[in-house]
């Protein structure tokens, strides 16, 4: 049963969003658009704290559903702060977050390496969420000064294939939900709206998950909203119990992709990749100093699990980018996608993923001036 088929005025959002609450508790669901509405409402300041608490327990209570959460990111990209003039094929690597597992910044570095094979990247990351450092955190121990202009993020993706996205410069709103999701400590709805809301409406993504059951309804999402090519990934490391929002050499990696209008199961193995199968503990994280080293010696050529986990990433967002395929009547090619790990080495070796950064410190720090 839904409710509301037909927003109602903003002079009534109290008894409204006091409705929504009322029936999600019932056990009922919301459509589309009356998420959409709810999300208006919070994302505009109107709701209290512990309401927003409660909205956000009752819909995972329930398990948010395909309707819910697309109301849900529509409500984000409507109210966001874009990033105008993304190049034909931009693309986004990112993961939700909630895993727990604190490793090293994986979706960061791939970001280098496609961006200096060519591809454009506009990455959307925040502050650390699962682990101590997230992809800010570490931009900045890089000395990469995080840009809020929209048109110098725009300039700086044309120029160099690559911008970071602050998600607080572009989604405002989510600053009222703060301090309900800090008091709240828990995996909500708000942990997964982000990922699939990119300021520069790329059209090809590759979203990290930290849980199997949400990969077939995010993969949705991202096709339902327009994605040409959309593939959500959690990797399974051998022996646990919870997922990890990339693609692992710990053990299998499941993924749910939709690309040309079809939506497709597949199962990457580590084996496959020809690289050396590695626990997550092989790439845990630390400190932004420790990651920013972490990353500026993988950048310089550095060998081990962490390059690896990095070569493997990039390989399956190169597919995503539709510059190459890794994939043979709905199943992973094993000799296709070692031929594409050994041309996502090569940004790493011949200096050029390197000299991206660089170039990047130079442009951001001109930028502030």
């Amino acid at each position: 049963m839904t409710l509301h088929s037909a927003q109602p005025a903003l002079s009534d959002y109290r008894s409204v969003f006091k409705d929504y609450l009322n029936n999600l508790c019932q056990g009922k669901r919301l459509s589309q658009a009356e998420t959409e509405y709810a999300f208006r409402l919070i994302m505009e300041g109107h709701v209290p704290s512990e309401c927003i608490a409660a909205f956000a327990v009752a819909l995972r209570m329930q398990k948010e559903d395909l309707p819910e959460l697309l109301g849900a990111v529509t409500a984000m990209r409507n109210a966001m702060v874009a990033v105008p003039g993304a190049p034909a094929g931009a693309m986004d690597v990112c993961g939700t977050g909630g895993d727990g597992y604190n490793t090293l910044n994986v979706s960061t570095a791939t970001a280098f390496v496609l961006a200096a094979l060519g591809v454009p990247v506009a990455k959307h990351g925040n502050r650390a969420v699962s682990s101590q450092t997230g992809a800010s955190d570490v931009l900045s121990a890089l000395g990469i000064p995080l840009l809020s202009d929209p048109a110098a993020l725009s300039a700086q993706l044309k120029t160099h294939n690559l911008t970071f996205m602050a998600a607080p410069n572009h989604h405002p709103g989510m600053r009222f939900a703060a301090q309900a999701r800090k008091a709240l400590g828990i995996r909500t709805l708000f942990n997964l709206i982000g990922p699939l809301s990119n300021p520069a409406g790329v059209k090809r993504q590759m979203t990290g998950v930290f849980s199997t059951e949400w990969l077939s309804i995010i993969a949705d999402v991202l096709a339902t909203l327009g994605a040409e090519m959309a593939w959500a990934v959690c990797g399974m490391p051998d022996g646990e119990i919870q997922g990890i929002d990339e693609v692992t050499l710990a053990g299998p990696t499941h993924i749910v992709s939709c690309e040309q209008g079809k939506k497709n199961t597949l199962l990457l193995e580590p084996e496959m990749s020809g690289l050396i199968s590695a626990p997550v503990s092989a790439i845990r994280g630390g400190s932004p100093g420790e990651n920013a080293l972490a990353l500026t010696e993988l950048l310089h050529g550095a060998t081990g699990p962490y390059r690896d986990t990095v070569l493997l990433n990039a390989a399956c967002a190169l597919h995503v980018s539709g510059r190459v395929s890794i994939l043979k009547n709905d199943s992973f090619d094993t000799r296709a996608l070692r031929e594409v790990i050994s041309v996502v080495s090569r940004p790493l070796d011949d200096g050029s993923a390197m000299a991206l950064l660089q170039d990047l410190r130079l442009s951001s720090s001109e930028s502030h001036v």
